[in-house]
């Protein structure tokens, strides 16, 4: 993109889409945790079959104001133009973000066992 004589715009993207849902079902099953889901819409809750736990549950906070039924990326222009193409699947991206988190959890849990204070920016 930043070779082209031109400036120009481009849309990169796999041109698939996804729900939050199954994003979420392949981020905790990279971790090795299964789901259960229960209960539908807003009220719909993922949970620990073992253990019954709510382990994922919606938040109306992140609701946007304009909601749109699809999402869908159209990479046709870069696909055209400048030869690209998406090497990564969905998986891929969630194994190399769960693995990141755990990393970060790990040094996290490295440093409080050592007696350093961690700042923990989750909500």
């Amino acid at each position: 993109m930043l070779q082209q004589e031109e400036p120009d715009d481009y849309v990169v993207a796999t041109g698939e889409t996804h729900s939050v849902r199954k994003f979420v079902e392949l981020a905790f099953g990279e971790a090795g945790i299964s789901l259960a889901w229960e209960g539908s819409g807003p009220d719909e809750k993922g949970m620990d079959p073992e253990m019954g736990k709510v382990l994922v549950e919606v938040d109306p906070r992140y609701f946007r104001t304009t909601e749109v039924d699809l999402l869908l990326g159209d990479a046709s222009k870069a696909r055209e133009r400048l030869g690209w193409k998406p090497r990564h699947s969905l998986q891929d991206l969630v194994r190399d973000m769960v693995a990141h988190d755990l990393r970060d959890a790990e040094k996290d849990t490295h440093l409080k066992n050592g007696g350093y204070r961690v700042m923990n920016f989750h909500e």
